[in-house]
């Protein structure tokens, strides 16, 4: 009994911890445009992952001694996966706005599945797939509302959602007894070289930086990155996959909140349409699997337990 109680405490700890994750993530579209008007993307993203490197790095003092090869290589390879993941994402919300980016990011739920399928062979049910169905109808809506169409920012933004995809498959290939402070550290360590090294390659001439922007640099280093990385990797690990992923669905509500109250950003009917369906294609397949975990008393992860 009080096993049970302590595991729904640890469960319920855990759901208010992801929820205030998706927060800050949602958060980030918003201070990423809004610094963007004075910052180039690139350039905003080599600053942004410098600090938290520098506030990782402090924070990882006490355990520099655990460091090691295999801590460094992983957190490269890991980090190659993230660079890819933040460039795409930065040059894709450049492009668009918030609140289509939002949504089109979130399509990485469903791409998880069909590439685990494509290249180990996992198996790809029948929900993922009709999933997927509904997603390249959102797609096409998407595609024909708006002024400019599917424009390019929605291409980056939607392969965003790939390398997040292909980031999350490399965290749970690659990880294995690391610690995950230090590995953190490699990986934001990893994203400032590669947007350092593309930032010196296009330069974008001097910058005039206000405390506004400035102040969506330091939040985008801070809360979406240092603390959101930290939360997740803390909590996730009490709860289901299926139940993490509902609540991740929740990024793009708060990044299209964000984008009409604060960006004034209207959608036209169609888009509100396609990103209803892309929102549908990612919720629906995983409430359906909430639901049987739910009928078989599924909410804990016994491994958390272990790992505690």
């Amino acid at each position: 009994m009080h096993t049970t109680i302590q595991h729904d405490h640890r469960s319920s700890k855990a759901t208010f911890w992801l929820i205030l994750t998706t927060v800050f993530w949602g958060g980030s579209f918003i201070f990423n445009k809004i610094g963007f008007r004075e910052i180039p993307p690139v350039t905003f993203l080599f600053y942004r992952f410098a600090l938290a490197t520098l506030l990782m790095g402090i924070l990882c003092l006490p355990r520099l001694k655990r460091f090691n090869r295999r801590t460094l290589r992983t957190g490269l390879l890991v980090g190659l996966a993230l660079s890819a993941t933040n460039l795409s994402f930065v040059l894709g919300v450049s492009g668009t706005s918030v609140s289509r980016a939002g949504f089109l990011n979130n399509l990485f739920v469903l791409l998880i599945p069909l590439l685990c399928f494509a290249f180990w062979r996992e198996r790809l049910d029948r929900l993922s797939a009709a999933g997927l169905v509904l997603a390249l109808a959102g797609l096409w809506l998407l595609a024909r509302g708006g002024v400019d169409g599917f424009n390019k920012g929605d291409l980056l933004s939607t392969l965003c959602a790939l390398f997040i995809a292909l980031h999350i498959i490399s965290v749970s290939k690659l990880l294995r007894d690391e610690d995950i402070y230090l590995l953190s550290f490699v990986q934001f360590a990893t994203v400032t070289v590669v947007g350092g090294t593309l930032d010196v390659l296009s330069p974008s001439g001097p910058l005039s930086v206000t405390w506004v922007s400035l102040g969506s640099l330091i939040y985008c280093a801070i809360f979406p990155t240092v603390i959101c990385f930290t939360l997740q990797n803390t909590y996730q690990r009490y709860t289901t996959p299926t139940k993490a992923g509902l609540i991740y669905t929740m990024d793009p509500v708060w990044s299209m909140l964000g984008g009409t109250l604060l960006l004034g950003e209207r959608l036209t009917t169609e888009e509100w349409t396609g990103c209803a369906l892309i929102f549908a294609a990612v919720v629906l397949p995983l409430s359906v699997k909430r639901l049987r975990e739910r009928q078989l008393g599924i909410d804990y992860r016994a491994e958390g337990a272990a790992a505690d």
